[in-house]
């Protein structure tokens, strides 16, 4: 064993997880990371030993580590509200001008 995910484990975080997923994180044992619980991201993709790789809100650009931080997927639920409060952030405005 040594010690990366096996292909069909990458395989599966890759489907799970695949650009444009919006992920919150819930912890990391991270003593230099300035992420917290709750920070919610962007995933931007997924590479061979099944990191996720993420666009979070505040900026950082932090990876997941499979097996190690936890993390889960925003319901639809939570990105319709996230997009209602974005919309309501710029008084309705359509940003795709």
């Amino acid at each position: 064993m040594n010690g990366f995910p096996s292909k069909d484990v990458v395989d599966s975080v890759k489907r799970r997880y695949p650009p444009g997923t919006r992920v919150e994180l819930i912890s990391m044992d991270d003593p230099y990371g300035t992420l917290k619980p709750g920070d919610r991201a962007t995933v931007t993709g997924v590479d061979d030993i099944a990191t996720v790789h993420c666009s979070w809100d505040c900026g950082s650009s932090l990876g997941l580590a499979y097996g190690e931080d936890k993390f889960r997927k925003l319901t639809e639920q939570e990105i319709a509200e996230e997009q209602n409060q974005s919309e309501q952030s710029f008084g309705g405005m359509n940003m795709n001008l």
